[in-house]
């Protein structure tokens, strides 16, 4: 390959979709006078909710705040234990940390990266030998795949823990034919920028009853009773608002609404585009020494948020030297996700040595995300084909 051939193309690890529709409907709502939350935030949360097959869907600014809303909504506090997998992104622990309670960490199947009922349960047990109560068992949906949220459930019932599900990767993902974000009593989506729809910055909770989407409405905007938009239209005085609960600045703007509005119009589209490149991966590497993550139930629908192989008998040493190899050639790459127990923010807390995460340091050790997102066209895909197959020969 020739430096004019290796110039001639460059394939991020991740763009947004973006196209005329969304550009229209943001400038729309920019030219609407109103890019706070309002009319098309309230759209937005309807649509969502009836995709999903939820009743109620609550719009916010980040899928961080939608986890710290429902364990604040759930009651959890100091002497509580919030169950997470140790291989997500942190914002899945840290809001445990800001409700006082103890993120309690608990290990993965290393062939699908899930953590599993059996694994929540051991750090559940764990949570107890530390004097805490295991008060929320949150599953996260890697990658777009669901966990088994059955055997979950069970097991969080015998410590009477809620569930909050971490589906920031996970639309559109089924369990059991049914969609992420119609199953638990709690379930946050993320928008941000590489999701399957993306609003820039932005989240969304679904949950089954009123009373409790209300609450969380109160909280994401400063605990105020009633939001501007409400006001606006109401025939109170338009000044006049109670703030009646102790709330946070996590509500979303009607110019992220916008773009979500969009987006979740093309998101069926979209998931089946990103479908079709990891099949095409699959296919065309399955004669090289990379393994897909496992799928734990083929009859279920894997939203690809990421496509996450590893590497066959490679440690961290050849994985580094991979990417760097995909570099050289404009190709970009990920690990999803350095592990919490590593993270210096978690590791000196209790319960975080390593002896407890066999499978997440097995998995960590040599896994790789590789692009995937549904701009890309069928140049990019053969590119990334190609690029994969010589860094994987090169080692």
């Amino acid at each position: 390959m020739t430096s004019s051939q290796k110039d001639d193309i460059r394939v991020p690890f991740a763009l947004p979709d973006i196209q005329d529709g969304e550009v229209e409907e943001v400038v729309a709502a920019l030219r609407s006078g109103w890019i706070t939350t309002g009319p098309r935030t309230h759209e937005f949360e309807r649509r969502f909710a009836r995709f999903v097959g939820s009743p109620h869907a609550v719009a916010v600014n980040s899928a961080t705040a939608g986890l710290h809303l429902c364990l604040e909504v759930a009651g959890v506090g100091p002497g509580d234990a919030v169950i997470v997998p140790t291989v997500t992104f942190a914002s899945s622990a840290l809001v445990a940390l800001h409700c006082g309670a103890e993120p309690v960490l608990a290990d993965i199947d290393e062939e699908t990266g899930l953590a599993t009922a059996e694994t929540m349960q051991a750090a559940a047990a764990r949570a107890r030998e530390m004097g805490l109560r295991p008060a929320v068992f949150m599953p996260v949906h890697l990658a777009g795949q669901a966990c088994d949220m059955d055997a979950i459930r069970r097991a969080a019932a015998q410590y009477q823990a809620r569930i909050v599900e971490d589906a920031a990767h996970a639309l559109p993902t089924t369990y059991q034919g049914r969609l992420v974000g119609s199953i638990s009593e709690y379930t946050v989506f993320s928008f941000y920028a590489t999701k399957t729809i993306a609003t820039g910055e932005g989240g969304m909770i679904t949950v089954r009853d009123e009373t409790t989407a209300r609450r969380l409405k109160t909280l994401r905007l400063h605990g105020i009773s009633t939001d501007v938009w409400d006001r606006y239209r109401s025939d109170r005085p338009k000044w006049y608002y109670e703030v009646v609960a102790a709330g946070y600045k996590y509500n979303m703007p009607d110019l992220a609404a916008a773009l979500g509005l969009r987006q979740l119009a093309r998101c069926e589209e979209m998931a089946r585009r990103r479908k079709e490149i990891a099949e095409i991966y699959a296919e065309e590497w399955r004669d090289l020494p990379i393994q897909p993550l496992g799928i734990r139930r083929p009859e279920d629908r894997h939203a690809w948020h990421l496509y996450i192989v590893r590497l066959v008998g490679a440690g961290p040493a050849e994985r580094q030297a991979f990417i760097e190899q995909l570099a050289e050639q404009g190709v970009g790459a990920s690990v999803h996700f350095i592990p919490l127990h590593r993270m210096p923010v978690f590791r000196d807390r209790p319960g975080m040595s390593r002896e407890f995460f066999p499978g997440a340091e097995a998995y960590h050790a040599n896994c790789v995300s590789l692009p995937l997102f549904s701009a890309m066209s069928e140049r990019d895909v053969e590119y990334v084909v190609r690029a994969v197959r010589r860094a994987v020969t090169s080692l």
